[in-house]
């Protein structure tokens, strides 16, 4: 007996003394002769006390932290009518679902009628009845956590099975929607039905159906009226052909589903506003406007995920238009980097957007260690910012801050004062004319031609005096005498000497 009383007092401590209120003072409690009902109930001979203590044994046999077991069983009274074994059945029954220490600690924390055998078994019984391959720990502990709290009955989720069946759903999208949907659905699984109908309007066979669901289920949760309707009313109106938008759902559901209504106006507005060079746009809209759409709309959650308001994501877009062309990780890279190594907030973008134009590693960052090298050997008089780095040329950036200190130009990747040709090495020889040998009678023209040019410079000054003295001979009216004087100068002329 003296054994089994020294076997409770830990467990008596940890259900029973609780930590003291240190904000009231100590104050004496006197004593009474006759025993409390508190002390009653913590007697070993106490029926309750011994199935508490039993019970909370056995939950810290199981992993139950010891330091919450006072308070959970405090507040739950029903354990005290519960007998330990059939609590270790319960824990029996959640290992077999799959459960794990860890998720057993949990569900056991956030819904503790799993403790009770009634209910468990009604709920394992409903899982057995579903017929699907497999159930994931994660459906199990969440289809019991809510169970408690929204008060859905087995009956709800058999009922839900059945109507997704109903619509040609294959075992692998009901498991699906099962690990993702929450059970209040089930309460109204004919809602369902209304959901999977928008999908058909766009010819979609049960197969692809299938694929959209268990690429993204969470659609089925969203309201019919104000949310699914008015997002495939917006897509006819702005005229884009069933078979894109089909294409659209197939590749990624959840981008397009996802989509508020008056966001894919917003994003065409963008893209018919864009001004920017032909190839960019044409790359743009290269996989049609839809797609298009979605690249903008990923763009812009990235940019409000880093603290941008909509309004301004959409700025920084239409200035710098190949943003949209860039991949999202190149976009992280380069916020992750301003944010974090150049020091900036992220609201610099909306009066520098050409900093997401830039590429990172060839031109931001070799800048960024010259800088950080003046600052370290004090070689800057004022402050650097983020235009220096984006908007200089790179001559005009190495005239300004590499130049004057030669071992900033391995760190800036080498020296930039040879301006580079227009053309490659060589291509001066192809526009050069072919060069033929000369023969015997080239050689003689060419010395009668020089000889001819040498006399006509040597007697140059004559052949100028001539040609005044026959210049008003010529608009002389003609006489017989004037022929003959004419004819005599002519003759007179053409007596010199030949070359």
């Amino acid at each position: 007996m003296a054994t089994r009383v020294l076997a409770w007092l830990p467990l008596r401590r940890i259900l029973f003394e609780s930590p003291p209120n240190r904000s009231f003072p100590c104050r004496k409690i006197p004593s009474f002769s006759r025993p409390s009902s508190h002390h009653a109930a913590e007697s070993p001979s106490n029926p309750h006390f011994s199935r508490q203590v039993s019970i909370a044994g056995l939950l810290l046999r199981y992993g139950f932290p010891q330091s919450q077991l006072h308070e959970f069983i405090r507040k739950n009274r029903f354990l005290m009518g519960s007998s330990p074994s059939d609590v270790e059945k319960c824990l029996g029954i959640l290992l077999s679902l799959g459960l794990n220490q860890d998720s057993l600690f949990s569900i056991i924390s956030s819904c503790p009628r799993t403790l009770e055998l009634g209910f468990l078994r009604k709920w394992q019984a409903a899982f057995s009845e579903l017929r699907l391959p497999s159930l994931s720990p994660s459906f199990v502990r969440r289809a019991l956590e809510q169970s408690a709290k929204l008060r859905i009955e087995p009956n709800d989720l058999d009922r839900g099975v059945q109507v997704m069946k109903n619509l040609s759903l294959n075992d692998k999208a009901v498991s699906r929607v099962l690990e993702e949907m929450p059970l209040a659905l089930m309460k109204n699984p004919f809602d369902i039905c209304s959901r999977i109908d928008i999908l058909k309007d766009f010819r979609l066979t049960n197969d692809e159906i299938n694929r959209i669901c268990h690429l993204f289920p969470g659609f089925l949760a969203y309201n019919v009226d104000s949310r699914l309707r008015p997002l495939f009313a917006e897509l006819r109106d702005l005229d884009f052909s069933p078979e894109e938008v089909r294409k659209m759902l197939l590749n990624d559901p959840k981008l397009l589903l996802s989509m508020e209504a008056g966001e894919l106006s917003r994003c065409i507005d963008l893209l018919n506003s864009l001004k920017c060079r032909v190839p960019v746009k044409k790359k743009i809209l290269s996989n049609g406007r839809l797609v298009a759409c979605t690249e903008v709309k990923l763009r812009v959650n990235c940019l409000c995920r880093h603290g941008l308001i909509r309004r301004d994501a959409f700025k920084v877009l239409f200035v710098e238009p190949r943003v949209i062309v860039y991949d999202l990780d190149d976009i992280e890279k380069k916020i992750d980097f301003l944010l974090h190594k150049l020091g900036f907030c992220i609201e610099h973008l909306i009066e520098f957007p050409d900093y997401l134009g830039v590429n990172l590693e060839k031109q931001i960052i070799p800048r960024f260690d010259v800088i950080e090298h003046l600052k370290s050997i004090g070689g800057l008089g004022f402050s650097v910012g983020l235009k220096h780095l984006v908007r200089l040329s790179r001559l005009k950036f190495y005239n300004l801050f590499v130049k004057p200190y030669p071992e900033c130009e391995k760190i800036f990747g080498g020296s930039i004062r040879e301006i580079k040709p227009l053309h490659p090495t060589g291509m001066w020889k192809l526009f050069k004319p072919q060069k033929f040998p000369d023969t015997e009678e080239d050689v003689k023209n060419m010395k009668l031609f020089m000889e001819s040019l040498a006399y006509l410079l040597e007697h140059k000054e004559t052949m100028r005096i001539l040609n005044e003295i026959l210049a008003p001979m010529k608009q002389m009216p003609v006489s017989k005498d004037d022929d003959i004087l004419r004819s005599n100068v002519i003759f007179s002329s053409s007596t010199l000497p030949k070359p």
